[in-house]
């Protein structure tokens, strides 16, 4: 079992900027990948950013130049920086975590004002 505690979401205006947090614990030491999904009202979850155990990255072309994965591994942390955020950023963002299972925290609001 791994458990994921996300943090950092919150309200921010247009062109702000936001760090999310997802705290791993638990059986992580097969985890080969994390990422970020979110879902917007009335939207499918959808992949922002992910990041594999050898540090290689993908993102949505949407946030492409605006957001980053990082992770620190000796906090078993995963962190999406997210820098000039748009109103159509907001959602509920979700941390995700594959081993040999898939695994999802609770999800945290970010909310982007006009």
């Amino acid at each position: 079992q791994v458990q994921l505690v996300e943090s950092g979401g919150g309200l921010v205006q247009a062109g702000g900027s936001l760090r999310l947090s997802c705290a791993a614990s638990g059986n992580i030491f097969r985890i080969s990948r994390m990422g970020w999904y979110r879902q917007a009202p009335g939207k499918q979850r959808e992949l922002v950013a992910a990041i594999r155990s050898g540090s290689t990255t993908n993102y949505a072309d949407s946030v492409k130049g605006r957001f980053t994965i990082s992770r620190d591994n000796a906090k078993n942390t995963v962190y999406l920086q997210m820098n000039n955020l748009k109103p159509e950023d907001t959602a509920v963002y979700y941390c995700n975590a594959d081993n040999l299972m898939t695994y999802w925290g609770q999800g945290t609001q970010v909310t982007v004002s006009s």
